[in-house]
């Protein structure tokens, strides 16, 4: 059956136009005369019989119609150019997989060992996007996702999962922090005294940690809230408090003496890393080479 699709060009018209809110200004861009935009418009409006632009004497403004698809057009189109760029980049050789993942995993552990998943695979390009929230497949490019959920939760639904490793958490400090003067903190009350660095998407954590050495601390949820451990890592270095922290996650600073682990040992935390992807994109070659390789290097 043939597909209800309007011409490339009139979109590619329409989007610009509605970007530049301006029928001149998107003439320049595509080096097309202005008549030639406004007749690619009215072709578009007349294949959707729906008005996207409302003429005025000041110009034109999108409709709220006109809005909604400019969006969704816009994100269309950049789709098809980046695909389009990702093949005559590559000659038509090899594959890629696009990969959502939490942002300070991705930095700190998973692009230092991607090199190696480079050259056991050479022809699978691997693009990498944060995202801290879980979202929908279907409204995203991703073929697969990193994600850091509470530990035993399910995947999501039309998913499937690969469990890649649990989370144990570490609290770090700046060794130059006056509050470490007398020494690193033994009881409740010596970690009372401390500044806690707050985790926003976190906010039991020193709670929990604190469960998990047996000491009882009061208000663990007071201090400056960050988003990111790779903000937490920062704010530590720095010396504003301490932060918890996967080791993995500060290997580097804490080698260099920048940070140093004050707790007596670390503590199991709520999450755990795995590797999602949606139940059509399972047989992809490139995803199952990538997920059998991190799972592997996660195991090591």
């Amino acid at each position: 059956m043939r597909r209800k699709l309007p011409s490339t060009g009139a979109l590619e018209a329409f989007e610009a136009a509605a970007r530049h809110q301006s029928f001149t200004k998107a003439a320049e861009e595509l080096s097309v005369t202005q008549s030639a935009v406004c007749r690619q418009v009215a072709a578009l409006e007349s294949f959707l019989d729906v008005r996207l632009f409302r003429r005025t004497r000041r110009g034109v403004m999108l409709t709220e119609a006109g809005l909604d698809y400019s969006r969704s057009v816009g994100a269309r189109l950049d789709e098809v150019e980046r695909d389009t760029l990702e093949l005559m980049a590559r000659g038509g050789r090899g594959s890629s997989l696009e990969l959502a993942v939490v942002p300070t995993f991705g930095t700190r552990w998973l692009l230092p060992r991607l090199p190696a998943f480079q050259r056991a695979h050479p022809h699978v390009a691997v693009h990498l996007s944060s995202r801290t929230r879980p979202f929908l497949f279907a409204d995203t490019p991703f073929d697969a996702a990193i994600h850091a959920g509470e530990t035993g939760s399910a995947a999501w639904p039309g998913t499937e999962k690969r469990f890649l490793m649990s989370e144990s958490l570490i609290a770090v400090a700046s060794p130059a922090l006056p509050a470490l003067a007398a020494g690193r903190p033994q009881s409740g009350a010596d970690w009372a005294r401390l500044p806690l660095l707050q985790q926003s998407t976190r906010p039991y954590a020193w709670r929990q940690f604190f469960d998990g050495l047996g000491l009882a601390v009061p208000q663990p949820m007071a201090g400056p809230r960050l988003e990111l451990f790779s903000m937490l890592t920062e704010a530590a270095v720095h010396g504003m408090g301490v932060a918890l922290a996967p080791p993995f996650f500060v290997q580097e600073e804490l080698a260099q003496g920048r940070l140093v682990d004050i707790a007596p040992r670390p503590v199991s935390g709520q999450r755990a890393y795995s590797l999602i992807w949606p139940e059509e994109k399972a047989e992809l070659p490139a995803l199952r080479a990538f997920a059998d390789w991190l799972q592997a290097e996660a195991a090591g």
